[in-house]
């Protein structure tokens, strides 16, 4: 399997041709097809945007590496977990160490559709907040990165390896060697922001005992980002934390409003209550 990369030009390229698809849908009087093409065509312009931020930076590239040797040493100092002995008991796997670099590659894009996809096809009064989710989490990541700090696999020296590189997986065109500007994006992660938004929105929304089973796809994301090296614990961290104040944000303007809870999941599921208690109560004579 090789270079599994979406460059931004081909991204950009998909988003406006599903642009365009959606405009002619609409003018073809196909409402729901224009909306689900639309919103698949800004879903990959914000995937093109966070890799065009990649090329772009307020600062020099030159300290890249030297602020990602002081996360990790800064990790160290508060107890962290080293990165590089979770990923040395993977080395020894390559299954392991292959089906992580595949996770990493596909899931994270694949998955935030797939779940984009379900709310907008079948629980659409609650597609709107987790879209505004999505964008403004992805949004407050990318003002972060415009300052660049280099990912693990970058600092050799302090053990780390390379394995999508090594297996021929890399998403990043192969081309590691050095700094590169495309790949000094690691604080924070995009990738554990987004699997925390999916497993929240599947919880929340879905009425499935089995929606919990939801939650193994954060924890997985996780392992793989530092496994392979892409991420240290830090920037998944400061990704969550950018999500929960994006979350209050959310609920601080819907009080505002005059809205309780999450917008739609609430009154949805008071009717879903309500329609369940009249058909298990008697009948009213």
């Amino acid at each position: 399997m090789q270079n599994l990369t979406l460059t931004w030009q081909a991204s950009a390229g998909a988003s406006a041709a599903l642009y365009a698809t959606a405009f002619a849908a609409g003018r073809a009087r196909r409402t729901t097809s224009a909306a689900l093409l639309r919103e698949a065509g800004t879903l990959l312009a914000l995937f093109t945007l966070w890799q065009v931020v990649g090329h772009l930076s307020v600062m020099s590239t030159d300290h890249a590496l030297d602020r990602a040797e002081w996360i990790h040493r800064t990790e160290l100092a508060f107890g962290l977990p080293d990165e590089v002995s979770w990923q040395r008991a993977v080395t020894p796997h390559p299954w392991l160490v292959q089906g992580a670099n595949y996770y990493y590659a596909t899931m994270h894009f694949g998955v935030m559709l797939v779940l984009l996809l379900w709310l907008f096809l079948k629980h659409r009064e609650n597609y709107a907040w987790v879209r505004t989710t999505v964008v403004a989490t992805t949004a407050a990541c990318l003002l972060i990165q415009f300052i660049p700090v280099a990912p693990p696999r970058m600092l050799p020296g302090n053990g780390f390896v390379d394995l999508a590189v090594q297996y021929g997986q890399s998403v990043y065109g192969g081309a590691v060697a050095g700094v590169v500007p495309d790949q000094l994006s690691a604080m924070p992660s995009v990738h554990v922001a987004w699997c925390v938004i999916v497993a929240v929105a599947v919880v929340v929304v879905g009425r499935s005992r089995w929606r919990w089973l939801v939650v193994l796809h954060p924890v997985l994301t996780v392992v793989v980002v530092v496994v392979t090296a892409n991420h240290f614990w830090a920037d998944g961290l400061v990704a969550v934390a950018l999500l929960l104040v994006v979350y209050l944000v959310q609920h601080a303007m819907a009080g505002w409003r005059g809205q309780t809870g999450v917008p739609g999941v609430v009154r949805v599921r008071q009717e879903d209550d309500l329609r369940e208690a009249e058909q298990h109560s008697p009948a009213v004579r």
